[in-house]
């Protein structure tokens, strides 16, 4: 039987975030006209004319990449978060979109930013793409068939794998906390001295390809939106890593809530967790 996804398609789909970013998203760079950028929900969750022009782009190809497939794209589910609901019922082939992931950087001329997209069947995360449009390459991961990178022209340039484990006192681990409800709001920004050192760079596509490239530890994110986590956690996961939500319970696209922490193995899951989370 032939996979849902193939290689091929895998690639396929890498090239089509690439067009859009160098279309829609790169040209806008440190170029927004006035009036392009937006607050939604707060002061740091913004949406600008590249993201929502990149994901009319995406939506269009995915569609016809793979026809009668579902798109959950964010700006969607921002416009009318009901979008949302459609991935749990999703029975065929479904994907979840970021078109600019870290918009507050890209809006404030920070080159740090993504264009990251996942692929779901049936509630499982079955292939992940973060493209990076500064850098011009993407990193991909099929489930079963592990993470590397592809160049701008669609070559195999490096596998991804996670660091090695080691104690928690010399781990580097990327850490979002903003979202946190009380009391680990206060207390996980408090326990970051248990670490060798964190970063946050209000990107969650650098994040991810920082640790499932060896170069950082860990993560922990507490907001689950899949657009943000979905291609992440499979990149990690196929890496070699081990993740799990704040209780233990196995990530899935679905839930949205609960926390989400990743290391390299589940020896050191357990070490972060109690580093971070406890008192």
């Amino acid at each position: 039987m032939r996979p849902v996804l193939d290689a091929r398609a895998v690639s396929d789909v890498a090239a089509l975030l690439r067009d859009a970013a160098r279309a829609e998203i790169l040209p806008r760079f440190r170029r927004l006209a006035p009036g392009a950028v937006r607050a939604k929900s707060g002061p740091l969750d913004l949406v600008t004319d590249a993201d929502e022009a990149a994901e009319r782009v995406i939506e269009a190809g995915l569609a016809a990449r793979f026809p009668g497939c579902l798109v959950v794209g964010e700006e969607a589910v921002a416009a009318d978060p009901g979008v949302l609901d459609r991935l749990r019922d999703a029975e065929g082939l479904a994907f979840v979109v970021d078109p600019v992931d870290g918009t507050a950087n890209f809006a404030a001329g920070v080159p740090l930013f993504g264009c990251m997209a996942a692929a779901i069947l049936r509630g499982e995360v079955i292939a992940g793409w973060i493209h990076d449009p500064m850098g011009d390459d993407t990193a991909l991961a099929l489930r079963g068939e592990g993470a590397w990178v592809e160049d701008a022209g669609g070559r195999r340039v490096a596998d991804l794998r996670v660091a090695d484990p080691v104690p928690v006192g010399r781990m580097v681990a990327a850490v979002s906390w903003g979202y946190l409800p009380a009391p680990l709001r206060a207390r996980v920004p408090a326990n970051l001295p248990r670490l060798a050192g964190a970063v946050q760079y209000r990107c969650a596509a650098h994040d991810y390809r920082l640790v499932a490239g060896g170069h950082i530890h860990a993560f922990l994110y507490h907001r689950l939106m899949p657009w943000d986590h979905a291609a992440g956690w499979l990149l990690h996961r196929e890496a070699g890593g081990y993740s799990a939500r704040f209780d233990g319970s196995a990530y899935t696209p679905l839930e949205h809530t609960g926390g989400l922490i990743g290391a390299p193995d589940r020896a050191s899951w357990e070490a972060v967790r109690a580093a971070l989370l406890e008192a």
